[in-house]
């Protein structure tokens, strides 16, 4: 399993987290939204891991926009349902076949 699967899985497990009514937005806010900054470094790292991969990157680039609007309330946590929904579904799928060059 790659870095970017493994990535994908964290980071969509956090998204599901902070995408629980109560709990999510609790977190965010006894915390300072500091999760909200850490989720952005973290999908970045995701997303240009996927990119070098090759993979899909739509779930990290929810997981990006979730970040940056996840302090609005109700938007906040449907952005982050959706993010963790897509995040895991890219997840699941098998990384694509590296290519061998001809000699």
């Amino acid at each position: 399993m790659s870095a970017s699967r493994i990535l994908k899985w964290v980071t969509g497990g956090l998204e599901a987290i902070l995408g629980i009514p109560i709990l999510g937005g609790a977190i965010i806010i006894s915390l300072l939204w500091i999760p909200l900054a850490v989720m952005l470094v973290l999908h970045i790292v995701t997303l240009i891991l996927t990119l070098q991969s090759k993979g899909p990157t739509r779930g990290s680039i929810l997981g990006i926009i979730a970040s940056a609007i996840g302090w609005i309330p109700g938007v906040g946590m449907v952005m982050h349902i959706l993010a963790a929904t897509f995040l895991m579904i890219d997840a699941a799928k098998r990384d694509p076949e590296p290519e061998v060059e001809a000699a």
